[in-house]
């Protein structure tokens, strides 16, 4: 499995101790109501209890979990990204380090591709996923109906491995 390190934080495969923990981390993520898909309220529980760690790596810092990255494998040989960063970690390589744990997997994995959707207004995310090869593959117009009304475009973007 791989893993990497940092002198502020370790990126490990996920296990099922994980769950609360991880729940927490991405409704913490979701409070903000700008960056992933899902919004709060966010059930804890119910968000732990469909954790599954396969494919899922974890930035940790002092015990506490600051990053997440998922790999959804298809069983059409492609995989499917979805992250978040808690926002004190942002900008200090957490992303960069669980994109490149995440890639490295996906390879053993024998994926041929990966692929994300992406809000447009996050330009730190899109530049992120560019660094590592992302390019654009498309938009979902007025895809994801936000809880204020809105309809918010999907960037989508792709990796051939």
């Amino acid at each position: 499995m791989p893993e990497g390190r940092n002198a502020e934080f370790v990126i490990r495969p996920a296990t099922d101790a994980d769950r609360v923990q991880a729940a927490k981390l991405m409704a913490a993520v979701a409070e903000e109501r700008d960056g992933i898909a899902t919004e709060p309220p966010v059930d804890i529980e119910e968000s732990a209890a469909a954790f599954n760690p396969a494919g899922i790596f974890l930035a940790e810092a002092d015990g506490q979990i600051v990053g997440s990255l998922n790999v959804a494998v298809s069983r059409f040989g492609f995989g499917e990204i979805g992250t978040w960063v808690a926002r004190p970690w942002r900008g200090r390589g957490v992303g960069s380090a669980l994109m490149e744990v995440g890639i490295e997997w996906a390879r053993e994995q024998g994926l041929h591709k990966l692929s994300l959707g992406v809000f447009p207004h996050n330009a730190a995310a899109i530049a992120l996923y560019q660094k590592f090869g992302f390019v654009e593959e498309g938009r979902r117009v007025k895809h994801y109906r936000r809880t204020s009304g809105e309809l918010w475009d999907s960037v989508e973007m792709g990796l051939l491995l």
